[in-house]
């Protein structure tokens, strides 16, 4: 069994979101002094909160991209709070937005240090070229998620739809570097 927990911190969750009705663009940056929107270098909107600290895309066709977000709940919570600002800025949106999270990016230190080398031998679909890149990429398939993995014990995870997603392949992994005897401490 692991000696020591893993210490994961989520780092950033991006949700999409859809109101299912068209939004108009040039209405938001007439009615919100603090938005930015240059359509002649790309089609979305970008609406920033500083509670959560988020960035949102909104789009012409009425959908939604929130990045920036610490948790699912607060990348929820902050496309809920776009919406209400917007209604409240006199821009009609009939629909509550259907959020659906994306990806969720955290990182992880397994507070010990780990055998690379011996690691990509022993760890299925894992691919390790230190003279491309100084971590090891291992692909898990439950769940399904990418675990950018380095010598100094520390790991970013994507992938994840799911916070327990998460928390699950970065113990999956600690436990199984531990069983292979890959972990130094």
């Amino acid at each position: 069994m692991p000696q020591t927990k893993a210490i994961v911190s989520i780092e950033n969750v991006v949700a999409s979101a859809s109101v299912n009705q068209p939004i108009d663009l040039n209405l938001i940056t007439k009615n919100f002094v603090d938005v930015e929107y240059h359509p002649d270098q790309f089609p979305g909107l970008v609406f920033r909160l500083k509670n959560p600290k988020t960035a949102t895309l909104i789009f012409s066709s009425g959908k939604m991209v929130c990045t920036g977000a610490k948790s699912e709940e607060q990348a929820r919570k902050a496309v809920e709070e776009v919406v209400r600002r917007l209604r409240k800025g006199n821009i009609p949106i009939k629909n509550e937005p259907v959020v659906e999270i994306q990806n969720i990016v955290a990182s992880a230190s397994l507070g010990g240090k780990v055998h690379l080398e011996e690691a990509a031998r022993v760890l299925p679909k894992s691919m390790y070229e230190p003279e491309q890149f100084p971590g090891l990429i291992h692909r898990m398939a439950d769940p399904k998620t990418v675990i950018l993995l380095f010598a100094s014990g520390k790991l970013v995870c994507t992938g994840a739809k799911k916070e327990s997603e998460v928390y699950r392949a970065v113990n999956n992994l600690h436990t199984l570097l531990e069983e292979k005897a890959l972990m130094v401490y």
